[in-house]
């Protein structure tokens, strides 16, 4: 039976959803609710049950759970455990076992007794997994059942390790991985061949037993399997529809993850809305590519019919409303991204003032400047800004060790050439050679071999801002230190990556910046280090710093994601001839080309997505009826 559903703006949502601001906040409401299961647990002399899950999303309840544990005393000791799921074949002690997960994120810092933890065990024989499978599931049973089971969801919709086509009465099992799934699960383990093709992993109706489900998603990324797994029909393609057939399960979001139900993304379609202009500008934009027509095209009649009658009735009529949208949406776009000189301003993107701005390019890694706004980089400089780009990291991770020995071998045979001796470059070559050799996967590289990783992407950087027309006094590396770990995993940003970026604002005292803005690269490194601008630039300004009060920061996206139509406060437009200069300063970064060591989810090269997002932006302008360009980049201005 479906789900009552007594609110008109949830009409679509076939379950319980709770939607909190933040990651953070939601993190702390679902260990909240674990803590006092727990404490009601003890009160009652009884065990709590608890189904536990890996990956990102619960590690800020774990962190939580081990506050809670440390600062106010909440004890595990009555508390038994059951982990969803783990790779197979997995040693208990591989960087990538959920074991070494569970320890380092909860169970090392917590009271729990060991025997009271239980998790698949990777290292048994094919034969006996299955009797395993079966008393894991007569254990569960035989305690009387999960109290509270954790979730969280994949690309493809799969919970724990369920992939598209399990049943929904399916229970703890050996299966095999979807690509998809082992391609997400690539940057953890050096590279997809060094993936696992197989999991155990309880089952559907393993988790429907538990009297509580609650699931979590967290970031823009994960929005649209979560509008799917929420709205969209029940389907094996997509397990954690399954849960819809249940009565005790709760998603659990925030907003990012929340952003494509129909209540968030498309409001007028369920309630009566406030018609902020931003709100406006939005619905206008969606009817008009709903039903594929211009903005200045849109009738009294196509407002009814789509939800939108509030809008026609209380702001029209319907032909004002396109005008002054399709304005909004014209007066976006400009071709001089730092201001058009002894022009009237008050309906461009950037002031005409002062004629000749210092800007800075923040690129978080060595070719983010160039793969997001290349065309904008190139303009800028081409009307004689005062132009500097600001690397923020070293990038010495994204590069493929055969890069690294192919640049040595280069250098003995340039030292030979020109007579120097080589027997110790030789012997670091050597010992390279030999580590590499070794190197299993995810292995932090040796300090030397990060050095010359590091070197690799800095020439390509000088390269491609060369290219851009940048002198070199103008190309700054600023190698913060939180990115230098050699791991995947960075250190949380700190003071001395504050004062780096202070300095350098300081000493170019910028009238605009532009930072990345794409915050779905797949290691964080984009937020950490916009957050990073963001808290160097209010220290400047709490410092007494004028001219921070008239710095404009633009954000660009294009790496990874880009803007909305209806968030875009500036357009730069590219001709041919820009999109082929743009894609030629990219082409300067060898290394990140073909193949890069960290794709992320897109199979397409750096250059091809930002060219394809690019003419995709623009496409989005001539279907409103705007002019028609070969590409555009955009831009959303941040207020800080």
């Amino acid at each position: 039976m479906a789900r009552l559903n007594l609110l008109e703006e949830t009409r679509f949502e076939k379950l319980a959803v709770s939607v909190y601001a933040t990651q953070a906040e939601a993190s702390v409401k679902v260990a909240g609710r674990i803590a006092a299961l727990i404490r009601d647990k003890q009160e009652k002399g009884k065990k709590a049950v608890l189904g536990l899950a890996t990956g990102v999303t619960p590690i800020g309840v774990y962190n939580e759970l081990v506050r809670l544990h440390k600062e106010e005393g909440l004890s595990f000791k009555n508390v038994i455990t059951f982990n969803l799921d783990e790779y197979y074949p997995m040693k208990p002690t591989a960087a990538q076992s959920y074991v070494t997960f569970m320890n380092e994120n909860l169970f090392n810092h917590i009271d729990i007794d060991r025997e009271n933890i239980n998790i698949p065990d990777g290292t048994l024989k094919q034969e006996d997994v299955a009797a395993f499978c079966l008393k894991y599931e007569q254990k569960i049973t035989g305690l009387g059942g999960l109290d509270l089971q954790i979730l969280g969801i994949g690309r493809t919709g799969h919970i724990g390790f369920n992939e598209p086509g399990s049943a929904p009465n399916s229970g703890t099992r050996l299966v095999t991985l979807d690509d998809l799934t082992r391609s997400d699960a690539s940057r953890d383990f050096g590279g997809k061949e060094n993936v696992p093709t197989k999991a155990i992993t309880m089952g559907v109706g393993t988790i429907f037993k538990a009297r509580e489900i609650i699931l979590m998603a967290w970031s823009q990324k994960k929005a649209p399997i979560i509008k799917k797994a929420i709205e969209g029909e029940i389907s094996g393609e997509v397990p954690a529809t399954y849960l819809q057939l249940s009565d005790h399960v709760e998603f659990i979001l925030d907003e990012g993850a929340a952003s494509e139900l129909t209540r968030f993304d498309t409001p007028w379609l369920v309630k009566d809305c406030e018609w902020t202009n931003e709100l406006k500008k939005k619905a206008v934009i969606w009817l008009a590519n709903t039903i594929k027509k211009p903005i200045l095209k849109l009738t009294e009649e196509d407002y009814n019919t789509h939800g939108m009658a509030q809008l026609a009735v209380e702001q029209g009529p319907a032909y004002n409303i396109n005008i002054d949208i399709f304005n909004q949406i014209q007066h976006t776009i400009t071709g001089w991204p730092g201001g058009k000189p002894n022009a009237d301003d008050s309906q461009r993107p950037e002031r005409a003032e002062p004629a000749r701005k210092r800007s800075i390019i923040f690129s978080p890694h060595p070719d983010d400047d160039v793969i997001s706004m290349g065309g904008t980089f190139i303009r800028l400089v081409d009307q004689g800004h005062d132009v500097h780009v600001a690397y923020q990291t070293s990038g010495n991770t994204a590069v493929w060790d055969d890069d690294v020995l192919r640049y040595m071998e280069f250098a003995i045979d340039f030292n030979h050439s020109i007579g120097d001796g080589n027997t110790h470059l030789k012997q670091i070559y050597e010992d390279m050679r030999k580590f590499i050799d070794q190197k299993q996967p995810n292995q932090v590289d040796t300090e030397t071999i990060r050095d010359v990783k590091g070197f690799i992407r800095k020439t390509e950087a000088i390269s491609g801002a060369r290219y851009a027309g940048l002198p070199d006094d103008h190309i700054h590396f600023m190698a913060l230190p939180f990115y230098e770990t050699g791991k995947t995993k960075k250190n949380t940003a700190g003071e001395e990556d504050i004062r780096l970026t202070v300095e350098l604002l300081q000493k170019v005292k910028p009238h605009q910046i532009f930072a990345a803005g794409d915050f779905a690269d797949p290691h964080g490194t984009h937020l950490v280090c916009f957050n990073i601008i963001v808290a160097a630039l209010r220290r400047l300004r709490d410092q007494g710093e004028d001219w921070v009060n008239h710095c404009w920061l633009w954000m660009y996206r294009g790496a990874w994601h880009e803007f909305a139509t209806h968030e875009i406060e500036m357009a730069v437009p590219l001709s041919p001839q820009e999109v082929i200069r743009k894609r030629n300063a990219i082409f300067k970064h060898q290394s990140q080309k073909d193949l890069p060591v960290f794709p992320g989810e897109d199979s397409r090269e750096f250059w091809v997505r930002a060219e394809d997002r690019n003419r995709e932006t623009a496409k989005c302008y001539d279907r409103l009826g705007l002019a028609e360009y070969e590409a555009m980049e955009a831009f959303v201005k941040y207020i800080f």
